[in-house]
């Protein structure tokens, strides 16, 4: 599941950016990018970019002569970051794996992931990349939603389809949400070399303009979409039915959750 998790081809990048990047992506990209300013880095690494939410909130922080290395699994994910720069905006894109990064030794000051170790087949192993690819005294900054509990939209959404499919759920934001127990983490970022670990719990609230367009999102902004056609369903009905329960359960208002961890190479 986690390999087809990681799969955002075809429409699923424009509706990811558009439908679900002001409500859920946003916020914590803010708070991701104020992070990592305060460590003044020169050079950034940034895995699993997706359609450049963090990345263009990088640039708009950082100095101009730090550089940005933006690099996702998905190349029509980056095709969406890229018209969002300039071509001399200092940010380089690059298609590559986590589990395998094209890079050298010690050659970042910072690297960074919003939403993206979750869906990374083998985690110690991307982590014991980002430490490979980290300067002595380098940082790992990422973020990682909190249990579907506490991010009730995902909730919803995922109980919604459950319904629509009791005998086969699709298993989608099991993925996502399923990767948060803070002891696990810091067990593997120790086990890879990282030193000083320190997670902490970030809690916002978002607002929902559009039930409708959210639900779009949340279901053709992601890999649900693929897994609901291959049950012979219908993504659309499946749009109403989490529009009527986003606005049932919640409203205009919704709480988000995340952990963001920062460690450090020694």
């Amino acid at each position: 599941m986690s390999q087809h998790a990681a799969r955002f081809t075809g429409s699923i990048p424009e509706n990811y950016d558009l439908y679900l990047g002001p409500r859920i992506f946003v916020g914590f990209a803010e708070d991701l990018a104020r992070r990592v300013l305060e460590l003044q880095p020169d050079k950034v690494l940034e895995l699993a970019a997706g359609t450049g939410i963090l990345t263009r909130r990088l640039r708009d922080v950082l100095p101009a002569a730090c550089t940005i290395t933006a690099t996702d699994l998905n190349p029509p994910m980056l095709e969406i970051s890229r018209g969002k720069f300039q071509g001399n905006e200092g940010v380089e894109f690059k298609a590559a794996d986590a589990m395998h990064l094209p890079f050298i030794e010690s050659d970042f000051d910072v690297a960074t992931s919003q939403f993206g170790v979750m869906f990374f087949p083998d985690k110690q192993r991307s982590y014991e990349e980002v430490f490979r690819t980290l300067r002595a005294g380098g940082h790992y900054i990422f973020n990682v939603w909190g249990p579907m509990d506490s991010n009730p939209f995902a909730k919803i959404a995922h109980e919604t389809v459950a319904s629509f499919y009791p005998e086969d759920p699709p298993g989608f934001y099991k993925v996502p949400f399923g990767y948060n127990d803070p002891v696990s983490i810091e067990n593997s970022l120790n086990e890879a070399g990282f030193s000083g670990i320190e997670i902490e719990k970030v809690e916002i609230s978002s607002s929902i303009p559009s039930a409708s367009d959210f639900a779009r999102g949340l279901v053709y902004g992601n890999p649900l979409h693929e897994e609901i056609i291959l049950r012979g369903g219908q993504p659309d009905s499946l749009c109403s039915a989490i529009a009527a329960a986003l606005e049932q359960h919640l409203g205009e208002v919704m709480p988000l959750q995340a952990f963001v961890i920062v460690a450090r190479k020694p």
